[in-house]
């Protein structure tokens, strides 16, 4: 049988909608199922491993930072990555043109950069791909 390999193509910026956190569970899930996945993030994607992002506290709450617990989407992609450091495997590349324009160089570890011309090869060699647009 041949190894499933799942590409998804992610555009979406960091917290402008709910679009990162299904594209996480749909990686999540594949590489609890075995199956090995490839991003590509593209635009506004490239955010979403940025390590320079932090947690913050809620003044309108009143609550620290340690109280308010945020999640950042740098610790969930570090988390995905960690899952996927053997098999399953799960590579993460970030289209460089797109890190350039944002300045988003400082990804977490394990996220590569690439071009468009690694997504197509990832999809040319996996079974199924998913492009997640923005709006």
């Amino acid at each position: 049988m041949t190894e499933k390999r799942l590409t998804l193509a992610l555009m979406e910026p960091p917290y402008e909608s709910a679009t990162s956190t299904t594209a996480f569970r749909i990686i999540s899930a594949a590489l609890n199922k075995g199956i090995h996945v490839n991003v590509f993030a593209y635009e506004g994607a490239v955010c979403l491993a940025l390590k320079d992002q932090a947690p913050h506290a809620n003044p309108v709450k009143g609550t620290t930072v340690e109280e308010e617990e945020h999640p950042t989407t740098r610790a969930f992609v570090s988390s995905l990555l960690e899952v996927g450091n053997g098999n399953p495997l799960l590579t993460w590349i970030n289209c460089g043109l797109c890190v350039d324009e944002r300045g988003a160089a400082n990804a977490v570890d394990g996220v590569k950069r690439g071009s468009p011309a690694d997504f197509l090869k990832m999809a040319q060699e996996s079974t199924n791909t998913l492009v997640i647009p923005t709006r």
